[in-house]
């Protein structure tokens, strides 16, 4: 251990020193979101003509994207291996599941009694129940990869790739116990009952707590930059563009900027009353929207009910053995592998902040609860989308220019003629339930970086740019901040790595008092949700 701090001391010292002061910080953060800004082209884009300095500033940040992609996209063993992103996250998912014994198949019952609320004290430290803790995070996960990532995966990778997917799923399970148990242990408290928390945190604290304070606060400064970051791209300027396509199929001719008006003021409405209020929408958004979709998907499993051995035959058949499908064996792994840890983001580190919020004073418990995002997200809505793909053969016989939320529009609308409008109600509630969690990851990363007194500076920033993503066409600033949102999983998984022996003892310790009848549920008439 001693050795690998030398090494990590070495390889961080000179990042650490050029970026832990505030005006380092500062300064870095404005050039950052100008880059952001400035190369956003007005949509449509025939009706304005970009001058000739955001041309080349365009072009400029392009290259730099180009050149972050194929660093964190670099095929580990030739052209069709693993890119190097993919590997990070899945071995993390492989190494934790192992290390902790399993404890994401056999902690599952306990999750959900958890849930539930039969281990809820209204007297724990913390802002949101485990219910709406749970919710929080899924609006996050949940959403437009459920729809398109599973068809863009089926595209490249075949049926087969489902089943990867599902068993990256299976592991990713185990990587959000481990975040998830540090964000609670390591989070802040404050006076007034607020919560401090992610991997900002823990990263800060636990790597102090072991003499590497300065190793610490390097990592928490780059994860809170780079979420800072991301939260204003994929998560909340792409969802806004999505929802608004989904609306225009409903209501053609409907004004963008009035759109972005609309959803600017709904989500500032929430968004400006902090986590208790984002909870408390979530906990009734999601299920609704998973209600939605899921019993449209069973309908038509139903519909195709003497289907479903043919299609699980394929799927297991094309996983080992694909064909037609580019990089075979390997391309078929990788397309499923990416779309599920893209999907759920386990080892990304963003849930381990709403989950910081619970109401609990056992951090373990709620690492428990976060270990059913990834089965819902990736292994029961992922699946349910490509079952339907699969069944209804439209990944073959579809227009091979239809991609994405197209596709699986097309397989629905093949038995449900009128699906298309409940897709499109679907899409933005799963887009503006994902605007709604990431603008408090995003709140938690500011303050760490800036404190609590300037928070209102990034909420109407980040507002701004709800607005901005209904009116403009998106390009290179979504792969930009797509970069920095796997950018996040390197310090995160760093310190998850670090802090891992401490999670298997607290596990066990955990695990001991539930199974001894040591742990006792609160009495009934006591538990309260929030």
């Amino acid at each position: 251990m001693k050795r690998l701090k030398n090494v990590i001391e070495g390889l961080l010292k000179p990042i650490i020193q050029a970026v832990t002061s505030r005006f380092s910080m500062v300064a870095l953060m404005g050039i950052l979101l100008l880059t952001i800004v400035l190369p956003i082209k007005a949509a449509p884009p025939d009706t304005f003509t970009t001058p000739t300095f955001l041309e080349s500033l365009n072009n400029g940040f392009a290259a730099v994207v180009k050149r972050l992609s194929e660093l964190f996209f670099f095929p580990i063993g030739g052209e069709n291996g693993f890119p190097l992103i993919v590997l990070w996250l899945i071995g993390a998912g492989v190494y934790f599941t192992l290390r902790l014994g399993f404890i994401n198949f056999r902690a599952f019952r306990h999750a959900i009694a958890v849930v539930r609320g039969e281990y809820d004290n209204p007297d724990d430290h913390g802002e949101v129940s485990h219910f709406q803790a749970l919710t929080t995070a899924l609006s996050g996960t949940v959403g437009l990869g459920n729809i398109a990532g599973v068809a863009v995966a089926i595209q490249l990778g075949g049926p087969g790739a489902m089943f990867w997917l599902t068993l990256a799923g299976l592991l990713g399970m185990t990587t959000k116990l481990v975040e998830c148990t540090l964000g609670v242990k390591y989070r802040k408290v404050l006076a007034d009952g607020t919560v401090l928390g992610g991997p900002a945190y823990y990263l800060t604290r636990g790597f102090a707590a072991r003499g590497m304070g300065k190793i610490g606060r390097g990592l928490a400064i780059l994860f809170a930059l780079t979420m800072v970051l991301a939260s204003l791209g994929g998560p909340n300027m792409f969802q806004s563009n999505q929802a608004y396509a989904a609306v225009a199929t409903i209501v053609p001719g409907f004004p963008s900027w009035l759109f972005g008006a609309l959803l600017t003021v709904l989500a500032g409405v929430v968004i400006l009353g902090g986590i208790q209020r984002i909870g408390a929408v979530a906990e009734k958004l999601v299920p609704a929207m998973a209600l939605i979709y899921g019993v449209a998907c069973l309908w038509i499993v139903l519909v195709n009910v003497a289907e479903i051995p043919t299609a699980i035959a394929t799927i297991f058949r094309e996983a080992f053995a694909p064909t037609a499908v580019a990089g075979g064996f390997i391309g078929t792994m990788v397309q499923g592998i990416r779309r599920a840890t893209f999907s759920n983001e386990a080892g990304v580190g963003s849930a381990a902040t709403a989950h910081s919020a619970v109401k609990t004073d056992e951090p373990v418990r709620e690492g428990i609860v976060a270990l059913l995002e990834p089965f819902i997200d990736t292994v029961i809505i992922c699946n349910l989308t490509a079952i339907v793909l699969v069944i209804t053969r439209t990944y073959q016989n579809a227009d091979p220019k239809l991609e994405g939320v197209a596709l699986t529009s097309l397989a629905f609308q093949s038995v449900i003629s009128w699906f298309p409008i409940v897709l499109s109600i679907a899409v933005f509630l799963f887009a503006f339930s994902t605007i709604l969690s990431w603008s408090y990851y995003g709140v938690q990363a500011w303050g760490y970086l800036f404190g609590q007194r300037s928070l209102i500076v990034y909420k109407l920033i980040y507002l701004l740019f709800i607005f901005l993503g209904a009116i403009t066409s998106l390009t290179v600033v979504i792969d930009f901040s797509d970069m920095m949102f796997f950018a996040m999983a390197i310090p995160n998984l760093i310190g998850c790595y670090m802090l891992s022996n401490e999670v298997v003892r607290d596990l066990n310790d955990y695990w001991h008092r539930l199974k001894s009848g040591q742990m006792r549920k609160p009495a009934k008439q006591t538990v309260k949700q929030s």
